[in-house]
């Protein structure tokens, strides 16, 4: 019941209001994960940057299971395996961004596409997590069910990926 497993991998992309942007950034997502992204819009208003409540702004993917394990290490490679400390939460959750997409292995540059950045948020579990969500009896999960910040950079670091304050 202790052993850490990934719970999802969530691949987000802010694109902006225009539309050939939008059109660009989800055939990037497409080129990457291999699934269909689902559009994000704003909830705020912001006049300064022409954001108002309804316009889509962004992409995401969430992947699961064997999709989520193969795109992380992927992810990792593109990092140079390597995460900074600041990057963990208290639950066990971490993130990260890649500036150019054509750092993932197996990647090609497009023309067409050009260069576009994305981020990767990373959500782990322990076994017993289900509680929280089942249909009967949902009940909050124990302390000794979470994953602390210990236990998630220990998953990473199994995964040969080296965590520290600064990247060198």
């Amino acid at each position: 019941m202790d052993e850490v497993i990934i719970e999802k991998v969530v691949v987000n992309m802010g694109v902006g209001a225009e539309p050939e942007k939008l059109k660009r950034g989800e055939q990037v997502i497409k080129l990457i994960t291999g699934k269909t992204p689902i559009k994000t819009s704003g909830k705020k208003r912001i006049p300064d940057w022409g954001v108002r409540p309804g316009i889509t702004l962004g992409l995401k993917v969430t992947l699961r299971k064997k999709d989520a394990e193969v795109f992380l290490k992927n992810a990792f490679i593109a990092k140079e395996n390597h995460i900074q400390k600041k990057s963990f939460d208290k639950e066990g959750n971490f993130g990260f961004g890649i500036r150019e997409h054509i750092d993932l292995p197996g990647v090609k540059y497009d023309p067409k596409l050009g260069i576009m950045g994305f981020d990767v948020l990373i959500s782990l579990k322990k076994k017993g997590y289900r509680i929280k969500y089942r249909k009967i009896e949902q009940k909050k999960v124990g302390k000794k069910q979470r994953v602390t910040t210990e236990e998630a950079i220990a998953f990473v670091e199994k995964m040969g990926v080296e965590v520290s304050w600064v990247k060198t």
